[in-house]
């Protein structure tokens, strides 16, 4: 059965940092040129604006994303609506040829990217600047000073990092105010749960989910033998691949409690996310506009206190098996 396409309403605001207020969940443009498959346009550019329509105004992109290609492609869209929506960008994960994806947050190369971002945008300054990963080579607070001297310079609004444990968000925020952490979270990855969640509350820095829905796992699209386009990069992801089948038995759980709300799998794991708090917005890629729907939906499905417990106790920290820490450098 179609997902019913939803309709515009007022909802709640998402709370992050520094005052930084944004729609209740983002819109995580990465997909929209392609990562698990290559990317219909005609149909991303249709999901950008219908995301807008229906409210998901909080954007997030990076220059690692297709080379820049994401953040070109953002800037052919922005002009009309610059006014209504929130811009994210990200600088220190590069790819370079022959190494992959390696991270060069030096504090001399903040700057240029961000101005080579605002370039390829079209727009004059960003709205929230992250350090999309911290070069343990390089002193954090060299780093955040660089970046808040693009505030200074008013190129920037808001900072942000991913990534970033207890200790070196305190850190962080001893330079500059940090509006948001962007981590990894979702049911089957709960690690910042553990240390960064309880340093972010106390610092009064929000929290945004990347990877809410597994990425893609938790939708209960996966089936035991579907295969992977080649180029999909989760192929390598060993939750995806040898512990597939185990994990698996996860999102039957979701499929019951999807069941019994009249929602889909995917919104329940959306809406356990949301449930954690209005400083939590996270940010599921969408490209497609039926994807788009099923996940505006989860605004409006309502966890009972049983059903929360309940996911709590199935996903609990470990349950999903593969670490993915390597495979997509989340801390290196």
């Amino acid at each position: 059965m179609p997902t019913p396409e939803p309709q515009p309403n007022p909802r709640r605001t998402g709370r992050l940092g520094d005052g930084l207020d944004v729609s209740p969940m983002g819109l995580g443009c990465m997909v929209l040129t392609g990562t698990y498959a290559v990317a219909d346009r005609d149909e991303a550019v249709a999901t950008f604006h219908r995301a807008i329509e229906l409210g998901v105004t909080f954007l997030d992109t990076a220059d690692a994303y297709g080379g820049g290609d994401n953040e070109r492609f953002l800037g052919t869209l922005l002009a009309p609506v610059r006014d209504r929506v929130v811009v994210a960008s990200k600088f220190g994960l590069v790819h370079r040829a022959g190494e992959g994806a390696v991270i060069d947050s030096r504090p001399e190369r903040a700057a240029a990217c961000c101005d080579a971002s605002l370039l390829r945008l079209g727009i004059d300054h960003l709205d929230l600047y992250y350090a999309h990963r911290i070069d343990r080579a390089v002193p954090l607070d060299e780093t955040i000073g660089a970046m808040a001297a693009l505030v200074h310079a008013g190129k920037v609004r808001h900072l942000g990092v991913c990534e970033l444990d207890g200790d070196e968000l305190r850190r962080a925020c001893a330079v500059h105010p940090i509006a948001a952490l962007q981590s990894e979270w979702s049911l089957w990855a709960r690690d910042i749960e553990r240390d960064a969640l309880p340093a972010a509350r106390a610092l009064g820095v929000g929290i945004v989910p990347y990877g809410p829905l597994g990425r893609g796992f938790l939708t209960g699209a996966i089936a035991a033998d579907s295969a992977l386009d080649a180029a999909d990069v989760r192929g390598k992801d060993p939750r995806f691949a040898e512990h597939r089948r185990a994990n698996l038995g996860l999102v039957e759980e979701l499929r019951l409690i999807a069941a019994a709300n009249g929602a889909s799998p995917a919104q329940i794991a959306l809406a356990w996310l949301l449930a954690q708090g209005d400083d939590v917005v996270p940010i599921p890629g969408v490209e497609k506009r039926t994807y788009l729907y099923d996940d505006v939906g989860a605004l409006d499905v309502v966890l009972d206190a049983a059903q929360l417990d309940r996911l709590g106790a199935v996903f609990a920290p470990g349950a999903a098996l593969g670490d993915a820490d390597d495979v997509h450098m989340r801390r290196r």
